[in-house]
């Protein structure tokens, strides 16, 4: 007889658990976890929100449009670094620097 071994979808649960709204599944590192909003937002957004929103896809539109030559340069500026883990979250904050000012 063959022993059956279930996937596990669901390694560990963190933080408040409730039962009256929507599954969220999410993943950070190897650990699959999953949660549920509680409160969902109601009010609507100020206006520094709305600016904070705006600046987001205005750097996303920039990284996007960045050439090749320009990702090199920031490949390379990437590897001096110790602050970032990522090269996309590197060239956002650069970019998002680059709009604030």
């Amino acid at each position: 007889m063959a022993k059956y071994i279930p996937i596990e979808m669901v390694k560990s649960y963190s933080g408040k658990i409730c039962e009256h709204s929507d599954v969220y599944f999410a993943k950070k590192g190897d650990t699959l976890y999953t949660g549920k909003i509680c409160h969902p937002r109601t009010k609507p957004f100020s206006e520094q929100e709305l600016a904070r929103q705006e600046k987001f896809t205005q750097t996303i539109a920039a990284l996007k449009a960045l050439t090749n030559e320009q990702k090199e340069a920031y490949k390379t500026a990437f590897k001096n670094q110790k602050k970032y883990g990522s090269l996309w979250g590197y060239m956002f904050a650069q970019e998002y620097k680059k709009i604030g000012e």
